[in-house]
Order: C-alpha cells, then structure tokens, then sequence
C-alpha cells in the first residue's frame, strides 16, 4: 500500500507512493476538507482539476445530515458527490471534541444531540466504522475520543485507556464486515494529551492493534505549536517505518513544512478553504489580505508568480470587488486558488525532499509565513 520513494539525509522527511482503490496518491500530501462530501464552493470538477486525488468527508456530519444508507444506495461517495478520487473519513472523534456541549461520553460510546435540529444520536465505534464502509470509504478512522488543551495527565490517561478500547472494537468491526478484496485502509490513532510519555505509550499499543496506517491525533487543537512539534518524535519513533503517518487538522504551510521534516506524510485542514472565505489569500510573498482598500486598484493577479485559472483570469481588484458587493463567485476565487497554493506547495516539499534541500525551503516559508 506504502511505498517509499526517497528518505532525506538530513532529517525524517520522505516521499512516498500510496495505494488506494481509487488511486495512487504522492506523499506528503495535503487533503483539502469535503466535511459533508463537499469541499466548500467548489464543484468536484474544480477538485479534479486542481489535481487533489485523496479528500476527507466526515462521518458524524454524514451521518446526521443525509445517513449512510442513502449514499450507499447511490453508488458510495464518489458516485454519489461527483468525485472520482479518494476518500478519508474522520471516524467522529473529533467531535467528541468540538461539540462538548452537546455530547455525553460513555464506555460503550457518545451520545450526540445534532446540532442541526437536536436529535439524539449515540455513536458507537461499531457505528462509526459501518458508517464509513456504507460510504465506500477509501481510508477508514477508528473511533477515539480527541482531548481539549490543557489536559491533565489524569484525564489523558483515561482518555487514552478509552480510546484504546474503541480502536480495537473498532478493527474487530472493520475485520469482520469490511468484505472480502475490498481494498479499504484502516488508520489507527495516536492520543496520549499533550504528555510525551503517554504519546509514546499510546504509539506503542496502536501498533501492537495493528492498522494500515496511523494518525496522529488531539494535536493542533490549541496548543502551542512548538508542544505539537515537541511531542511527535514520542509518536513516530514507535510507528513502522513502512506505514503511512498522518497528523490530523494541521493546515499551516510552515507547520506542515516543519512536520514533514519530522516524518509526517498527512495532513488535512479546513484552514486553506476557511481563510479563502474571509478574503486572505496565500501566496508565495505570503498572505494578502484581499479586502485591504489598496487593492482597489490593482489589477494584478493575487499572485503573480501563480499559474491557476484564477490569476490567469481575474485581477486583485476585481475580486476585491466581488468581495465587496457579496457577490458568491468571489469566495470560490479565492478558495480555488489558495487549494491550488497547497497542492502547488507539497509539490514543492516533494522536491525539495529529493533534492535534499528542505531544510531551506522550510526557511524560506518561514520567512513569508512566520
């Protein structure tokens, strides 16, 4: 499934090759966010023609919108949502995470009430994992349970004693009822709070489970970057060299940059999209704030040095503009182009790699994005 191309000399980073049903993809890769099998504002030509082959949907969102069921019924995701290419599915971990308010966490699983119209839902891993199998999933999450920062090591550790028991409850499922010659990953996850020892205990016993990959989770949630790069290498010196690792919710260029370079081949985040929407825009000068009044009259590309059909075609004013008047077509501009910026700049990171020069490229954006 993993095939690894190039190991750097001077640190943990390498490219990579993985296997999916629906595609080979380059790693490191950056996955943009289809929370509800849609990446925002853009049509799934728009994600083809960028060049994205693997996209994340998310289950708990799936499963309280529109149900399983239906999906599977119109063909799984890619027939159903008009892309072709790879689906991950987050398991709805993490909104044990986001929607505290609306969750009770039990032994067994979560009880829910949507957030869209207050009907009680208890996700169990079991549910969660033939959820994501009923949506043709081409990676599958186990089901953990994702920490707010701070947590106390009391907390982590029953987090963590929680989540190991779903994870294998939840690869028992997924052995039993993913079908023969399905060709489906399943990634196991990484908590452990924000204490090194408990990540390192953590790593240790997702791979004795043993999964297709493994992720890194309950990082970028609020915490201080450097805790997020000081806690990794307790995790990636306990996970197989030849699996795929996967740090989840990172969307930073440098940070990404700077955890490729620690061994990391994954990442996703609805950062690129979210911004893009608020008119901030990435480009290889660093982010410009479209809405600033000096762009009224510039009439160059949001940057020049970028080759998307949005820079090809319209002006810094004109989409300025089009912010302006709230015309629809001015968020799909901007978020177009800055998922263009991340596919063109893990382009770069894989180049860099080869060429032994990421340390410098990582300066370089530093330089731009810090």
């Amino acid at each position: 499934m993993f095939k690894i191309l190039h190991k750097s000399k001077k640190n943990k980073s390498r490219t990579a090759l993985l296997n999916l049903n629906h595609g080979i993809v380059k790693t490191p890769v950056f996955m943009p966010v289809g929370t509800r099998a849609s990446v925002k504002t853009l049509s799934a030509e728009d994600i083809h023609e960028i060049g994205f082959k693997l996209i994340l949907a998310n289950t708990y969102h799936m499963l309280t919108t529109i149900g399983s069921d239906l999906v599977k019924e119109a063909g799984k995701l890619q027939k159903f949502s008009g892309y072709s290419g790879n689906f991950l599915t987050d398991s709805g971990g993490f909104q044990v995470f986001s929607l505290s308010k609306l969750r009770k966490i039990t032994k067994e699983g979560v009880q829910f009430q949507s957030h869209l119209d207050g009907k009680k839902i208890f996700l169990t891993p079991e549910l969660s994992i033939d959820t994501q199998l009923k949506l043709g999933s081409d990676i599958i999450m186990v089901m953990d349970e994702c920490l707010a920062y701070p947590a106390t090591q009391e907390q982590s550790r029953k987090s963590l004693e929680l989540t190991m028991k779903w994870e294998k409850r939840s690869k028992i499922f997924f052995e039993q009822n993913k079908g023969p010659e399905s060709g489906k990953k399943l990634f196991g996850i990484v908590q452990g709070g924000f204490d090194k020892d408990l990540r390192a205990e953590a790593a240790k016993k997702v791979v004795e489970t043993g999964f297709d990959g493994y992720a890194l989770g309950g990082l970028s949630v609020g915490e201080p970057y450097e805790l997020m790069h000081n806690l990794i290498p307790y995790c990636i010196n306990e996970l197989p060299e030849n699996s795929p690792r996967y740090l989840m919710g990172l969307g930073s260029p440098l940070e990404i940059a700077r955890c490729v370079s620690q061994g990391i081949d994954m990442f996703d985040c609805v950062l690129p999209t979210r911004i893009a929407r608020h008119g901030l825009i990435y480009t290889w000068q660093g982010k410009l704030k479209i809405l600033n009044s000096k762009y009224k009259k510039d009439f160059k590309p949001l940057d020049p040095e970028c080759d998307c059909i949005v820079c090809k075609n319209y002006s810094r004013a004109y989409i300025r503009y089009l912010f302006k008047v709230g015309e629809f077509l001015a968020p799909r501009l901007a978020s177009y182009h800055n998922l263009y910026f991340m596919k063109k700049f893990m382009e770069k990171i894989r180049q860099a790699i080869e060429d032994d020069t990421l340390e410098e490229f990582i300066e370089f954006i530093k330089n731009i994005y810090d």
